[in-house]
C-alpha cells in the first residue's frame, strides 16, 4: 500500500498548524500561514513532499469549493443592497486597474494581449483576507467597509467574461496584435458564450427542482451529496465548454445561493472548504521558486511595491466616484491593494494558454503573494495615512471657511428642509440642540425621538445616498466627515448640548469623540460601541457615557431569561442598574454569592406560566371564572384573557370564558396540567367518562 500521500498531508497539516498558530500570535490572517507552508515544504523549499501530484488535484478541489462557497455567500438581494458600490464602483475599480496595468506593462514592451492580460490578473482583489480583516476589526458596516464589498463582489463577477476572453486573447498575434483566424476566434467565443447562456438557464430552472425533492427526504446526508454533486456537476460542465472547473463552481453557489436552501447547503460545504481551501493556498506556496525569489528579489519588490502603489490609487478613485469623504477613499483604495485568489485561478490558466512564460509567472507569483503577506500591515496603516490626508485637507478646508465668514455679516445658519412647524426648521443659529453623528438604524430611532421630544438636531452622514434621499423627506442631515473640525463648526459644535457617535467604524467614533471634546469641553459625548474593551480609550479621549453593543445584547438576554424564571421585575431592573453604574464590570466580575435572586430561585423552579385556548364545547366554555374553580380546585390562577386582539389583565371573577380565548395560567406544572382538562373538548362523553378520560 502506498502511504506517500498520506504521509505528506501528515507533513503539510502539521506543519501548516505550527506556521498558522504564529501567525495568529502575530495578526496576521492564516490565509498567508497557508502560503509561508507551501513555501517550505514544496519542491522549491525544504523538499518535504513527495506526490506533488497528487497534492495539487486537492488544491483543485480546494478553490472549487472556495469560489462554491463565496457564490453561496452572494445573493441578488445583497446586490441590490449594495448595487452603487458593486457596480459603479466595481466597474470604476476594474476598468481603471486594467488600464493602469496594461498601460504599464505596453511601456515596458509587452505585446497587447499580454498586456491585458496582467491588467485582468492584477484588477483583483483578496476576497478572503480583506474580508477577514474588516471582521476582525468590526468594520463590515463602516462605510469603506461597505464600498469594499461592494467592490470585492463586483471582481468575483467579473471572473466569468475574463475567463471567457482569455482563448481570444491567447489567439492575437503578439506583435501586430491581429488575430490568427479572428473570425474563427470570434465564432469561437460567441458558441462558448452561447453554451455558457444556456447552462444558466437550465442550472437556474433545474437547482430549485432538484433541492426542492432531496429537501423532502429530510436526509442530512443525501442533501449533502446533492450539493457536492450540482456544484462538480457544473464545474465539469463548464470545463467541458472551455472554462474552468473554479468558474463552474463558482456559478453553481450563486445559483443555489437563490434558493431557499442556501444556508443548509452553507452550513454542509463550510467544513470541507476550510479543508480544502488551506491545502490551495498550500499548493501556490509549493508552486514558488524560492531560489527565483532570492536572485530576482529587488525585481519583485519593486512590481510588489508598484502593484500595491497602482491599486490603492485606482482603489481610492472607485470610491471618489461614489463620492464619500477623504478618509473612506483612503481606506478604500488600501484595502484593494494586493492580488487576489481569481487572479491565481486566472494566471494558471494564463500560463496554460501561453500567455504567461515560466519566468512571468513566477514574478507575478512571487509578488502576488508578497502582496498578500503585507496587506495586515497595510491595512493597519491606512487610518494612519487617512488620517494624514484629512488633516492635510482640514487645513484647507478651514482656511477656505474661515474665509467665507469673515466675507459674510452674520454667522452662518443651519437652514435644513423641514416641514412647516417642525422644531428644525427655524431658520436661527441652533443652540443647545442635538448632533447625530450617523444615520443608520441607531440614527433615525434617535432623530425620531428627537422630533417628538421637540428637541432641535442635525445629522451628520457619509453616505452620499443617504443624505440625498432623507434630506429631501425633510430631514435635517448634511454630508460630512465628523472628526473634521470644519463640518462640527458647520453644525454648531460650539453651541450644541450632546452629540450621539452612532457609527460602525472603531476608529472613525475615537476620532470624532476626540475632535468633538477638543472643540467644545462642555457638551455631552454618547459613544455607541460594539466591544467592552473599547469603554476605557473612549473614556479617555472625552466621551461622557459609552453604550455597548456587546453589553446591550447581553443585558436583553438576561432580562428574558430571568423574566421566564419569574424573578421580580423589579430584582431584575436593580440587577441592571447595578450593571450600569458599574461601568459595565459587573458584568465580567459577578459574584454569584451576593446574587438577590438565588434565595428565592430554588422555591419557584416549578412555577411557570401556560397559555391554553378554550375549544368549542370543552367544560369551561361559557362559564365564568369563579364557577370554573381553578383557583380553589386546581390551584392555578389565571393572570390573562386574550380575546381577538384585545388583552384582558387580572380578569375579574364573574368574566365569562368563550371558545377561542387564549387563557394565561399561573401555578406549578403538574396543578396546570391538571388544570388543562377543562378547556379540551369532551363532546359525546357522559359525565363519568369525561372524569376518567382526563
Amino acid at each position: 500500500m502506498d502511504l506517500s500521500l498520506l504521509k505528506d498531508l501528515s507533513v503539510i497539516f502539521g506543519l501548516s498548524l505550527c506556521v498558522a498558530y504564529i501567525c495568529y500570535r502575530i495578526r496576521i490572517p492564516v490565509i498567508v500561514g497557508f502560503l509561508l507552508t507551501g513555501i517550505l515544504v514544496g519542491p522549491h523549499g525544504l523538499q518535504l513532499i513527495s506526490a506533488v501530484q497528487q497534492v495539487e488535484v486537492m488544491s483543485e478541489a480546494g478553490i472549487v469549493l472556495l469560489l462554491f462557497t463565496i457564490g453561496l455567500e452572494l445573493s441578488i438581494k445583497e446586490l441590490i443592497q449594495l448595487k452603487k458600490a458593486v457596480f459603479l464602483g466595481g466597474t470604476v475599480q476594474i476598468i481603471l486597474t486594467i488600464a493602469a496595468f496594461a498601460g504599464i506593462s505596453r511601456v515596458l514592451g509587452f505585446p497587447p494581449n499580454i498586456a491585458i492580460f496582467i491588467g485582468f490578473i492584477l484588477s483583483l482583489s483578496s476576497t478572503a483576507i480583506v474580508l477577514k480583516i474588516l471582521q476582525e476589526r468590526a468594520s463590515m458596516d463602516s462605510p469603506a467597509g461597505r464600498i469594499t464589498l461592494g467592490i470585492m463582489i463586483f471582481q468575483d463577477l467579473s471572473i466569468v467574461p475574463m475567463m471567457l476572453l482569455i482563448p481570444v486573447l491567447s489567439g492575437i498575434h503578439p506583435t501586430t496584435g491581429a488575430g490568427h483566424n479572428f473570425y474563427d476566434l470570434l465564432r469561437t467565443f460567441g458558441l462558448k458564450f452561447g453554451l455558457f447562456i444556456l447552462l444558466i438557464a437550465a442550472a437556474r430552472f433545474l437547482i430549485p427542482k432538484i433541492l426542492s425533492v432531496i429537501a423532502r427526504t429530510r436526509s442530512r446526508e443525501i442533501f449533502l451529496l446533492a450539493t457536492f454533486a450540482i456544484c462538480l456537476s457544473i464545474a465539469l460542465a463548464t470545463a467541458h465548454i472551455g472554462l474552468s472547473l473554479a468558474l463552474g463552481a463558482f456559478l453553481a453557489g450563486l445559483f443555489i445561493a437563490e434558493s431557499q436552501y442556501s444556508l443548509s447547503a452553507l452550513e454542509n460545504i463550510l467544513p470541507f472548504k476550510d479543508l480544502f481551501t488551506s491545502l490551495f493556498f498550500i499548493s501556490v506556496g509549493m508552486l514558488l521558486d524560492g531560489a527565483f525569489f532570492i536572485a530576482n528579489l529587488p525585481m519583485v519588490l519593486g512590481i510588489a511595491l508598484v502593484i500595491i502603489i497602482v491599486k490603492s490609487i485606482m482603489g481610492s478613485l472607485s470610491a471618489v466616484a461614489l463620492r464619500y469623504p477623504l478618509r473612506p477613499i483612503i481606506l478604500v483604495g488600501m484595502g484593494l491593494a494586493q492580488v487576489g485568489e481569481f487572479s491565481l485561478v486566472l494566471a494558471k490558466e494564463g500560463l496554460s494558454e501561453k500567455l504567461l512564460t515560466a519566468n512571468n509567472y513566477q514574478l507575478f507569483l512571487s509578488a502576488s503573494i508578497l502582496t498578500m503577506t503585507v496587506t495586515p500591515f497595510w491595512m493597519a496603516l491606512s487610518p494612519y495615512v487617512a488620517q494624514w490626508f484629512t488633516r492635510i485637507s482640514r487645513k484647507n478646508r478651514n482656511r477656505d471657511f474661515a474665509a467665507s465668514i469673515e466675507q459674510s455679516e452674520q454667522p452662518p445658519t443651519l437652514q435644513p428642509e423641514k416641514a412647516k412647524g417642525d422644531v428644525n426648521a427655524k431658520s436661527a443659529p441652533l443652540k443647545n440642540h442635538l448632533i447625530i453623528v450617523g444615520f443608520g438604524i441607531g440614527g433615525k430611532h434617535l432623530a425620531r425621538a428627537a422630533t417628538v421630544a421637540h428637541i432641535p438636531y442635525m445629522v451628520l452622514e457619509m453616505n452620499p445616498d443617504t443624505v440625498r434621499k432623507y434630506s429631501k423627506m425633510g430631514i435635517p442631515i448634511i454630508y460630512g466627515d465628523a472628526s473634521n473640525r470644519a463640518t462640527l463648526e458647520h453644525v454648531g459644535i460650539h453651541t450644541a448640548r450632546v452629540m450621539s457617535i452612532v457609527i460602525s467604524d472603531p476608529m472613525a467614533i475615537r476620532r470624532v469623540t476626540d475632535t468633538a471634546r477638543t472643540m467644545n469641553p462642555s457638551i455631552y459625548i454618547i459613544a455607541r460601541t460594539r466591544f467592552m474593551r473599547e469603554i476605557s480609550d473612549l473614556r479617555k479621549l472625552g466621551a461622557d457615557a459609552v453604550i455597548v453593543e456587546e453589553f446591550e445584547a447581553s443585558t436583553e438576554v438576561f432580562h428574558r431569561v430571568l423574566s421566564h424564571y419569574l424573578i421580580p421585575m423589579e430584582d431584575i431592573q436593580r440587577f441592571t442598574t447595578e450593571i450600569r453604574a458599574e461601568g459595565y464590570g459587573m458584568l465580567r466580575s459577578l459574584d454569584t454569592e451576593s446574587n438577590p435572586f438565588l434565595s428565592i430561585q430554588e422555591d419557584i423552579t416549578n412555577v411557570q406560566i401556560s397559555t391554553v385556548t378554550v375549544e368549542r364545547k370543552s367544560p369551561i366554555e361559557r362559564k365564568t371564572l369563579v364557577e370554573s374553580g381553578l383557583r380553589h380546585a386546581y390551584k392555578v390562577s389565571v393572570v390573562a384573557i386574550r380575546r381577538e386582539k384585545k388583552i384582558f389583565a387580572n380578569p375579574e371573577p364573574g368574566m365569562h370564558f368563550f371558545a377561542g380565548d387564549a387563557v394565561y395560567l399561573f401555578g406549578e406544572h403538574q396543578d396546570i396540567l391538571n388544570a388543562v382538562k377543562l378547556f379540551k373538548a369532551s363532546e359525546g362523553k357522559t359525565p363519568h367518562e369525561k372524569c376518567v378520560g382526563s
